[in-house]
Formats: C-alpha cells, structure tokens, sequence
C-alpha cells in the first residue's frame, strides 16, 4: 500500500490505435490509410524517413503486419470483455479514418464504418467503459495524401470538418471524452505518420512542415467548437508526444539548445491548442527558417475560439540534449532521441527508462497550461516469453509501471490535476515504429509473431492482475 490518493473518478484504463490492432483492412469498404501501406519490420523506421517512400504496398519486398493486426475488428468482444475483468474504467482507442470516408473527400459517409464503431461503443458501455476516442490517429486517408498532398493543402480542412461532423453526430451519445490529432507534435520529425507527406527537398522542409500545421490548427479548432456544439457534455483535447528535454551538463549553450528543443518539440503545437494563439518563440524560428504562412482571414479568431479542454498526452522517456554531439553519444526513443544518460537504464529497444521524468513532465504541463491533463500513453515495449506452463511472467513491466504511477502519485500530491491513466498497448499488438510484434506492451498476450504465425490466443499476463489491483484499489496497491 502507499500514501497516493488518486482523485475519484479517475480514469483508469489502456491505449490502442485502429491501425495497430484492428486488422479487417478491406472489411467494411474501408479505403486504405498511410499505416496500410508501411512495411512491417525493422526497416520501417527508414522508410518512413526516405523522401522516395511511394506509398505503395508491395507484397514481393515486404510484410504488411498491420493488414490483420491482432483482428480486434472480429474479436473486439473477447477483447473488452478482457479489460473488464481488469477493471478498465476508459479505453482510449482511435476511429479509422478510412472506415468512415474510405478515399476521404466522399460527400457521404460510409455507412458499414460507422456501424462498426457503434457496435463496439456499445459493447464498452455494456461493460461500463467509458470510450476515448482519438479522431485522427496516423491513419490519414492514403488517397488524400497521394491526390491532395496531405495536410499541406488546404482543401484537406474541409475533408476533416466533413469526417468530424459525421462522427460527432452519429456517436453523440456513447462517446464524450475526444482528442483530435495523435501525438501532433511527432510531424516535426517523422511528417509522413502525422501530416500526410514526405520532405522531398530539404529546403521544402520547413516550410511545408509549418503550413500543414497551421492548418491542422485550423482543423482542430473546428473540431472542438463543433464537439462542444453537438455534445455539450463533451471534454476534447489535444494530445502531444512529451518528453522533457535536460541538459547534459550545466554548460549555459546546452542548457540554452536544452530550452530551445523543448520549446519547440513539447510546446509549440500544445501553445496552439491549448492558448489559442502561435508562441512568441516561433517568431524568430519563423524568420530564421524563411517560413511565411499563409493565414486567411478568421483562421487566427478561430484558434482562439477553438482551444482544448485538457492535455492529453503520451510519455515514454525523457530526452538529455547537448548543442555538438558526436553519433557514438546517440540515444533512441519514440521518433526522437538526444544523448545518452549516464543516471538512466533503456528498454530492449534503446528506450530510456525514467519515471521521475513523468513527474517532472506533468509539473511542467500544468503550469504551463493550469488545465486537466491526462497521461493517454505509457509503457514498456519488451520481449515477452510465456512459459511451459503457458504463464508469462513480465516483473519487469510491472516494476516500470509502478514506478510511473508513482510518479503520478506524486504529481497530483504537487497540485497537478490529473484525470486519467490509460497504459499504451493494454493489449499486445504491431509496432508504430519497428511494425513488429515481438514488442510487446500488452497486460494481455497475443500468440502473433514477426513471421506471421500465430493462433490469435489471448493470455494473461502477470501484469494483468497486477493492474487488475491497481485499479480495484484507485492506486493505493500498486
């Protein structure tokens, strides 16, 4: 037992993503999305970087893991039947965009896409699981970024207003927690996931990259006023990639470059969304990088209007950053990396592991912001053995879980207001970055592997029970 106290009503529960788990890729005249056409393996993180990606699937040089998944679109029952014996109070799961406007710029919405997310909203409700839904989870339309460009082109806004009005209405009775655009910061490294293109010419860079931006900020701000419109009762938020940027030493021009990192990456898309206005800091970044916007008339009145009712938000690791850094000092991480920390342990997969960092981080948010926050991703990606006896025993996930629940404990003891907790990957299922399934986060095993074999079995793991008590307890057996 510990002394945390977790406010009443917290919202408990576990993380997915449509195209990492539900499979069915061509069911239910769903059209093909970015994730449908992204090789699985350890080449995918080059790939998406590779300015000549041709957003093409080709059967005879790769593997498309993300085409079946783990099949949560045919067994979506036994699935959250599972997170209600562990008590989910949330699960934070995304719409596929693609299921609902298939090429994305169709006037109607496909009617089988929508019945599909009915029936499972229903099924969460039946189980007394409160649905987060993220609205765009890199899964834009394929279409729209091979004829339209992706985010850079305007027209791209009114496609969104079109997807989000549909969902709005058809769901304004299951779902009331929202968030627009999944981690919307990761665009500034990794633009082919978020904003729907690749830099072809790096003097391109900064200038597409900003324009996409601005008019996501756009679209989430419609998104917003309209969720509030439709659904009074509604809360919807942004959702951004943090990971709070040290120094590596206390030498003023990296704590300087530290600053300057983290101003950009963590909160510029956040200032945005959340103040309603572009940062002063972008300014000078604006003019240093030749980058003009092009803003019509009312987009800046409706960014104000169209600001978020909390942060969500995904923490991994932390990043420790010095201005020359030579390759051998590299760490890795989610899409972004830094140098390495001598006072932190990694992952299997390079990832450091920090807890107090989750502390810190939402120190930070909060008084930044002074609105909810909610931790919407966290976990261990690892390798997982089941046993003879069919059992798998992941202590090693339970000890980074409960160090980064206390860390939350922590942080609501400092005057954080926190809403909820959902773990990424509750369940086992492909990579965003390496599409593998050999990382694993899952308090629920799937027998699916990087070969493509596997029976779809489902397994509890040690963590299962123990998140299971976690949860009955409110955060006080952790």
């Amino acid at each position: 037992m510990n002394k945390y106290q977790f406010p009443e009503g917290f919202l408990w529960g576990g993380a997915t993503a449509a195209n990492q788990m539900e499979g069915g890729f061509k069911e239910g005249n769903k059209g093909l999305n970015i994730a449908d056409v992204l090789p699985g393996g350890k080449e995918r993180y080059d790939i998406l970087l590779n300015p000549g990606f041709d957003f093409e699937i080709n059967h005879d040089k790769y593997t498309y893991p993300n085409h079946e998944a783990i099949d949560f679109y045919h067994r979506y029952k036994e699935d959250i039947a599972l997170f209600a014996e562990m008590g989910f109070k949330s699960f934070r799961m995304s719409i596929a965009w693609t299921r609902i406007f298939p090429n994305g710029d169709e006037l109607e919405a496909n009617e089988e896409g929508l019945a599909f997310y009915d029936r499972v909203f229903d099924e969460l409700h039946k189980h007394g699981i409160e649905p987060v839904v993220t609205i765009s989870h890199y899964e834009m339309p394929l279409y729209l970024v091979k004829e339209y460009g992706g985010w850079r082109n305007r027209q791209v806004v009114t496609f969104f207003e079109r997807y989000v009005n549909a969902i709005f209405n058809r769901y304004k009775d299951k779902v009331k927690y929202w968030m627009t655009f999944n981690e919307i910061n990761s665009g500034l490294v990794m633009p082919i996931q978020g904003l729907g293109f690749s830099i072809q010419k790096e003097e391109d860079k900064y200038q597409s990259t900003f324009q996409a931006y601005h008019h996501q900020f756009v679209a989430s701000s419609i998104a917003v006023k309209k969720c509030h419109e439709i659904i009074p009762d509604s809360k919807i938020g942004c959702m951004i990639l943090f990971a709070p940027v040290y120094a590596f030493d206390s030498n003023p021009e990296n704590v300087l470059y530290s600053l300057q990192e983290e101003q950009l990456f963590n909160y510029f898309c956040g200032d945005v969304q959340v103040r309603g206005e572009y940062p002063a800091f972008i300014k000078r970044y604006f003019k240093e990088h030749n980058i003009k916007l092009e803003i019509q008339d009312g987009d800046l009145e409706l960014i104000k209007e169209g600001t978020v009712d909390y942060v969500g938000f995904s923490y991994y690791m932390s990043r420790t950053e010095k201005k020359v850094k030579s390759p051998e000092e590299a760490s890795q991480g989610n899409i972004i990396g830094g140098v390495k920390n001598p006072f932190l342990q990694a992952s299997d997969w390079g990832w450091e592991i920090d807890p107090v960092g989750l502390r810190i981080s939402l120190n930070k948010l909060y008084d930044r912001y002074q609105i909810p926050l909610f931790v919407v991703e966290n976990g261990l990606g690892a390798y997982d053995k089941v046993e003879e006896d069919g059992s798998i025993n992941d202590d090693y996930r339970i000890d980074y879980l409960r160090e980064h629940v206390r860390a939350m404990g922590e942080a609501i003891e400092d005057g954080v207001e926190l809403m909820g907790y959902t773990s990424w990957g509750c369940i086992d299922m492909v990579s965003m970055s390496s599409g593998e399934f050999s990382k694993r986060y899952g308090f629920i095993y799937v027998d699916k592997h990087d070969d493509g074999s596997g029976t779809l079995e489902r397994k509890k793991k040690k963590s299962f029970f123990w998140y299971k008590d976690v949860i009955a307890t409110n955060g006080e057996k952790i």
